[in-house]
């Protein structure tokens, strides 16, 4: 169970290093059509897409220093925090911008957290 914990939590990882390349840097060319956005419309929303794809830079750093940390129960505190947070930040971004993002960001977090909980 723990292979299947780590390896869930590492996806919900690469998910948010995408979510930050889409909302920073690749915004007006790939995030663009991600999106579905006018060209007007992303150099309206660039520079808050780029702030919030720091957020995302956020969570993506929470998990990686929790699969990282040599301290096993602060590494477990690290990715339980970090993955609570993914899937709250999912169920806002549910409620507020596009159903889609539920199942693209909260329920892999949430079965992440459900393995890494159980592996313990």
């Amino acid at each position: 169970m723990h292979l299947l914990a780590t390896v869930l939590v590492i996806l919900v990882l690469l998910i948010h290093v995408y979510i930050v390349l889409l909302e920073t840097v690749l915004f007006r060319t790939r995030g663009r059509k991600v999106f579905g956005l006018n060209a007007e419309k992303v150099e309206i929303m660039a520079p808050a897409m780029s702030n919030q794809g720091c957020y995302n830079g956020f969570l993506a750093a929470a998990l990686a220093v929790g699969l990282l940390h040599p301290v096993a129960a602060i590494g477990y505190a690290f990715v339980v925090f970090g993955l609570i947070c993914v899937a709250v930040a999912g169920v806002w971004g549910a409620v507020t911008v596009q159903k889609r993002i539920l199942y693209v960001q909260t329920v892999p977090a949430l079965a992440a957290l459900a393995a890494t909980v159980l592996a313990r």
